[in-house]
C-alpha cells in the first residue's frame, strides 16, 4: 500500500519545480485516487498533507488549487521558456559561440527574392526529395544512413513523438518505457489515453528481459526507448544490449520508438533502427543539434508504418513548415551541420569538466559526452526541499519525480541541464548548488 506521504512528496516536487503552477486546479480526490492507484481515503490524506505544508488551498464547491508562496516569485513551469531573472538548469539547449555565424550564411540564401516564393509554399509530412536526402545525411551515424524514402517530417521533435505514439497505439494501449523517461512523453501518453508501463533498467540501460516479461503479462503495443545518452541518466546502451533488444522486438513483434535527440553527440554509435529496421521508428529533431529556435522533427518509419505515421502527423496538425526544411538542406550542404555537431560535442566535454570540478565529491551520474547530469542528493536533503532551496537562489532544477514513469516516490535526486547557461554562469551556479548540498535544510530556515 502506498504511503500518503510519499504520494504527497511527488505532488510537492511537481509544485516546487513549477510543473504545477500557482492557481492550477488539482483533480477531484476520487480522480486523483484513480490516477495514483490509491484509496480514496489515502487521497484525502494526501490533500490534507499538501494543505498542511502550505502548498495548496481548498475552496468549497470549487476544488483544490496550488497556492502561491507569499512573498516569493511565482515559479515558471518546468518546460516553459526560461525567465530572464533565473538560471535555468531545466531546459537544456546547447549553444556554441560560432552557432549564429554558421547558420547565417544558409539563411541569407533563403531570403533572396528568387528563392523566397518557393520556400514559403506549403509542404506535407514527406517534405521534398532534397529535404529527405539532406535529413538522411544529417541522421546518419555509426556507419549507417537512413533510407531517404523512409524519412517523414513534423513541426518539431515533440510533435514527431506524438505522431508516432498515436500511430502505434490507441486509447487504452500499453506503451513500455524506461522507468525514468522523458517528462513530455508522460504528458503525450496522458493526452492520448495511453498507459505507460515502466520497465527496469541497469547500468546498460533498458533491460530486454523486462520488455519480454511485461509483454507476457499483458501485450505491449510499443516501447519508447532512449538508447544513447538517456535523459536523465546519460546511459548509453552497448552493442550487445542493442542486439539483445533488437532480437526481443523481432521475436515479440513489438515496435520501438527510438528517441535519438541526443545521439548526435555520439555519432560513432549505430542506431537501434539499424538493427531492427522493420520494428523501429526513429525520432529526432533539429533543436539540440542546431538551435533551440529551429522547429523541425523527424520520424524514420519502416514502409509498413509509413501511412500510419503520415496520417497521424496530418490529423494532429503537426505538418512541418517548409522554411526550416529548406534551411536544413542548405546547412547540410554547406557543412554548417557537421561543424556545429563537432563544436557541441567539444562543448559537452568542457561542461562536464566544470560539473566535475564542483560536484565531483557528490554521488552523480553522467557521461563525458552528455549535457545533463543526475545527482543523488546527500542526506538529509529531499528532492522537493532541494528544488525549493535552489529556487530561492533563482536556480531552476528538475526533481527525479518528473522523470519517474511509475513509482510514486523515486530517489532523492535531481537532474541538472548543463547546456543553457554560459560557462561562467554554469560554474557559479554549480558552486552555489554544491554549497547548498553541503548545508542542512534547517540551516536555510532563516534565509
Amino acid at each position: 500500500m502506498k504511503d500518503f506521504r510519499s504520494v504527497a512528496d511527488t505532488v510537492a516536487a511537481e509544485i516546487v519545480s513549477g510543473r504545477l503552477g500557482p492557481g492550477q486546479r488539482l483533480p477531484p480526490q476520487r480522480e486523483f485516487a484513480r490516477l495514483h492507484a490509491i484509496a480514496d481515503s489515502t487521497a484525502s490524506r494526501v490533500y490534507q498533507e499538501l494543505a498542511r505544508r502550505g502548498l495548496t488551498v481548498g475552496h468549497v464547491g470549487r476544488g483544490t488549487f496550488v497556492a502561491a508562496a507569499p512573498g516569493t516569485p511565482t515559479p515558471a513551469p518546468a518546460l516553459s521558456e526560461p525567465a530572464a531573472h533565473r538560471v535555468d538548469l531545466e531546459l537544456n539547449h546547447p549553444v556554441v559561440p560560432e552557432q549564429a555565424g554558421l547558420l547565417a550564411a544558409g539563411l541569407e540564401k533563403l531570403v533572396r527574392s528568387d528563392d523566397l516564393e518557393s520556400v514559403l509554399r506549403p509542404v506535407g509530412p514527406a517534405g521534398t526529395p532534397a529535404a529527405r536526402e539532406a535529413a538522411a545525411g544529417l541522421l546518419a551515424r555509426g556507419g549507417g544512413r537512413p533510407d531517404p524514402e523512409r524519412v517523414l517530417f513534423a513541426g518539431n521533435g515533440r510533435q514527431a513523438i506524438s505522431a508516432v505514439v498515436a500511430a502505434l497505439t490507441r486509447p487504452g494501449a500499453r506503451l513500455g518505457v524506461e522507468e525514468y523517461t522523458y517528462p513530455v512523453l508522460k504528458a503525450i501518453a496522458a493526452r492520448l489515453g495511453v498507459t505507460l508501463v515502466p520497465l527496469a533498467m541497469d547500468e546498460d540501460g533498458l533491460i530486454p528481459e523486462a520488455v519480454e516479461e511485461a509483454h507476457r503479462a499483458e501485450p505491449l503495443h510499443a516501447v519508447y526507448v532512449q538508447p544513447v545518452l538517456h535523459n536523465p541518466l546519460s546511459l548509453t546502451m552497448p552493442a550487445r544490449r542493442l542486439d539483445h533488444l533488437a532480437d526481443v522486438l523481432v521475436t515479440s513483434g513489438i515496435h520501438a520508438i527510438e528517441d535519438a535527440v541526443w545521439a548526435f553527440l555520439r555519432d560513432d554509435l549505430p542506431s537501434l533502427a539499424a538493427r531492427a529496421p522493420e520494428h523501429t521508428v526513429l525520432v529526432d529533431s533539429l533543436s539540440k543539434r542546431l538551435s533551440p529556435g529551429l522547429s523541425l522533427g523527424f520520424a524514420v518509419a519502416p514502409a509498413a508504418l509509413d501511412g500510419r505515421v503520415t496520417a497521424a502527423v496530418r490529423s494532429g496538425g503537426w505538418t512541418p513548415m517548409r522554411f526550416p526544411l529548406e534551411a536544413m538542406v542548405r546547412w547540410q550542404e554547406d557543412g554548417a551541420v557537421a561543424a556545429l555537431v563537432r563544436a557541441k560535442q567539444r562543448e559537452a566535454g568542457v561542461r562536464q569538466e566544470i560539473a566535475h570540478r564542483h560536484l565531483g565529491d557528490f554521488r552523480t551520474r553522467s557521461d563525458p559526452s552528455s549535457y545533463h547530469l543526475w545527482w543523488e542528493l546527500p542526506a538529509p536533503w529531499r528532492s522537493d526541499t532541494f528544488v525549493a532551496a535552489a529556487a530561492r537562489h533563482s536556480i531552476a532544477v528538475t526533481p527525479a519525480a518528473a522523470f519517474s514513469a511509475g513509482r510514486p516516490r523515486g530517489p532523492h535526486a535531481i537532474r541538472l541541464g548543463l547546456a543553457s547557461p554560459t560557462r561562467e554562469v554554469l560554474s557559479r551556479t554549480l558552486a552555489t548548488l554544491a554549497g547548498l548540498a553541503r548545508s542542512a535544510p534547517d540551516d536555510l530556515a532563516g534565509d
